[in-house]
């Protein structure tokens, strides 16, 4: 039973403490601290915003982070980024005690958000026990340093938070080394001045020479299994490329599922090929890629890919580690952007996919937008949706809009294209006509004289099989010389 108690800070923030009156749960309870960064004077010059000073110094910031933030994209409410936190800390399996929101001009070098506001926080995170302090805005090592010596409570950014799902939810090899290698460069940086284990090995009289710091010797054993992580990671991506040249060989395109994380890529996946990836409403429930076989109305077959959800930024160490993973989308034919069109952020969320997709050069890649989750939509809603050359709306979970997704992709793919055409096969050719009735589309059929007069629609793949049989087609560019005229399966 959870009891809400909202107050005003004197200095600008807004706080909310929840109280937890079950004493069976005992998960990690942890504090939201959410932070805005204000933009006033803002001013329009030749059709661009001026960038004040507070602006610019939350750039910087977010700049000497490798933040992925960029303030030309559209971008969530702190309210709405905070909402995303409290999910995020959920699917890692937090109990969310508490939450604190701040605004400020700028943002402080040492603490972030100022030590005296830092004061209240502390006493907010002790009065309802917080075992940690969740930061929504990426921190430097520094303050993040200097932020535990104040409020004497564990604090972790919104990057942690997010590897620490990863390594949740990574099921196989890979995707265990690809987190493990985001961990190791996350951590790096932020080595030095963890405490007195990274002073001299040896201390006073008799101890001075040569030698190295703790902290250079955890350095160099970093960077050690960050090498050996990355010639692991390496030989997966030989692995995964040889089977890709494989599935290249013979004409099957690839179609890659990608989108913000939860919007319900799992649940198309199965829904489309039967398979049994694990459906979950917590965040980052996919890491590991899968790939099945889809049966288009053509009767073509492609291979679909489900992907790592993404999300608004989305560290670049993720992004590196997971390359071998996404290159499924570079080399795709056809990306399915799904999108939740029952979330009122629907347009940020796109554009954070954009952002991602950009970031592996796929946006050059053709694209159909997948609006999921319209059973959500109210009655009125769902009856002015409409279906354009672009997008295409569905339910995966009720299986809604299903045919109509799978009459786009087979119009949008360009790989072993579709062709109409006649043909004139002999009765005997058993196995040719159940080839052709399994691969095609058999708009008409009649029989006369021994032989099946067919009018087909079916892949170039198919059709070069048949070759001999399609009216209109010269009989020496049928068959090769000295070849029989039966045709092989």
């Amino acid at each position: 039973m959870l009891r809400d108690n909202l107050s005003s800070g004197p200095r600008g923030g807004t706080r909310k403490s929840i109280k937890v009156t079950n004493p069976a749960d005992r998960r990690e309870r942890v504090f939201l601290v959410g932070v805005e960064f204000r933009t006033r004077g803002r001013a329009a010059k030749n059709g661009a915003a001026a960038i004040t000073p507070a602006a610019q110094a939350a750039r910087d910031h977010a700049t000497s982070i490798g933040s992925a933030q960029r303030a030309d994209a559209p971008d969530f409410s702190s309210e709405e980024s905070l909402d995303e936190l409290r999910t995020l800390a959920t699917s890692a399996g937090a109990t969310i005690a508490g939450e604190f929101l701040q605004r400020r001009d700028r943002p402080d070098p040492a603490t972030l958000i100022g030590k005296g506001k830092l004061e209240e926080i502390a006493g907010a995170a002790a009065s309802v026990s917080a075992d940690l302090l969740l930061f929504d805005h990426d921190l430097t090592a520094s303050q993040q340093r200097n932020i535990e010596r104040v409020v004497n409570t564990r604090v972790i950014d919104r990057t942690q938070l997010i590897l620490d799902i990863f390594a949740r939810h990574a099921r196989t090899r890979e995707g265990q080394l690809q987190v493990e290698l985001a961990q190791l460069e996350y951590l790096l940086p932020r080595l030095g001045g963890r405490g007195i284990e990274m002073s001299q090995l040896g201390g006073g009289i008799g101890t001075r020479g040569p030698g190295e710091t703790q902290l250079e010797t955890d350095r160099r054993k970093i960077f050690r299994r960050i090498r050996h992580v990355k010639e692991q990671i390496e030989n997966v991506r030989r692995i995964r490329t040889q089977q890709r040249q494989r599935r290249e060989s013979v004409p099957v395109a690839t179609v890659a599922l990608v989108g913000y994380t939860n919007a319900g890529k799992s649940t198309l996946f199965n829904t489309l090929t039967q398979a049994a990836v694990l459906e979950s409403p917590k965040m980052f429930a996919t890491l590991d890629p899968t790939i099945r076989g889809v049966k288009l109305p053509s009767k073509r077959e492609v291979l679909l890919s489900d992907t790592v959800g993404f999300i608004r930024n989305l560290p670049h160490t993720l992004v590196s580690a997971f390359r071998a993973t996404l290159e499924e989308v570079q080399r795709a034919a056809l990306i399915l952007h799904v999108s939740d069109a029952s979330s009122p952020l629907s347009a940020e969320q796109d554009a954070q996919v954009d952002k991602v997709l950009k970031e592996l050069e796929a946006t050059g890649k053709p694209r159909l937008r997948v609006m999921n989750k319209i059973d959500l939509l109210a009655a009125r809603q769902r009856e002015s949706l409409c279906d354009d050359a672009n997008t295409v709306h569905i339910s995966a979970a009720k299986g809604i809009g299903m045919s109509a997704l799978l009459e786009r992709i087979d119009q949008m793919l360009e790989e072993d294209r579709l062709s109409r055409v006649r043909l004139r096969i002999p009765q005997k050719e058993g196995k040719t006509l159940a080839m052709l009735e399994a691969r095609s589309r058999i708009y008409a059929r009649t029989y006369q004289d021994g032989v099946v007069e067919l009018e087909a629609e079916a892949p170039e793949s198919v059709l070069r099989r048949v070759r001999e049989w399609i009216e209109g087609v010269p009989a020496q560019s049928a068959k090769a010389p000295g070849t029989r005229k039966r045709g092989r399966v």
